[in-house]
């Protein structure tokens, strides 16, 4: 499945949002996107950095079905020094972790955490669901004590047709505790 240009994400995942892009040509053009971004992931990650801010807004899909990952501003790499402290990105792409603890103070953004917010992001865009539910009017602080609890709506819920590989990999990047979340790496080999 192919488009004419880059689109973000959440616009590329259009189609396949709805019950037509339940067709032979969506589920490997999904599938593709979910790998190639996580092997952007993978190699960032192996380096001791992570993103710390994966969202749809940061993710480009190519004329291709490849994933191009933009916007490293945030980053938080191996050193302890850090030229902006990190608050946190998009909220319903905020991990479970970083919810809790910056309702405190600033914490160094770790790969686990990137994975969260990819199962985030892959989620919202392909059901046109949050992961974590909560108001729009909700004060922010209230948003992230709400995913710090760790509870995700169950993707089967939501899901707008069955594509249980894909599933398994998005649920497997939701887990609450970071331990638990497959890596990047794992990952490129489960889309």
């Amino acid at each position: 499945m192919k488009h004419n240009s880059t689109a973000p994400l959440w616009r590329a995942f259009a189609l396949a949002r709805g019950p037509e892009g339940d067709r032979a040509a969506v589920r490997p053009w999904l599938s593709g996107i979910a790998r190639t971004w996580t092997e952007h992931l993978a190699r960032l990650h192996a380096t001791g950095w992570a993103h710390a801010d994966v969202q749809p807004t940061n993710t480009l899909v190519t004329h291709d079905g490849h994933a191009a990952v933009i916007d490293y501003a945030l980053a938080c790499g191996p050193a302890a020094d850090r030229r902006v402290p990190y608050r946190g990105a998009l909220t319903h792409t905020t991990a479970p972790e970083f919810a809790a603890a910056l309702l405190d103070t600033h914490i160094p953004a770790q790969p686990a955490a990137d994975i969260w917010s990819l199962g985030a992001s892959l989620f919202s865009c392909w059901t046109g669901h949050r992961p974590v539910s909560y108001d729009d009017t909700t004060d922010r602080l209230e948003k992230l004590a709400a995913i710090a609890k760790g509870t995700t709506t169950a993707l089967c819920d939501v899901r707008p047709w069955p594509f249980p590989e894909f599933e398994d990999a998005v649920t497997a990047c939701l887990a609450p505790d970071p331990a638990d979340r497959p890596t990047a790496k794992e990952l490129t080999t489960a889309w």
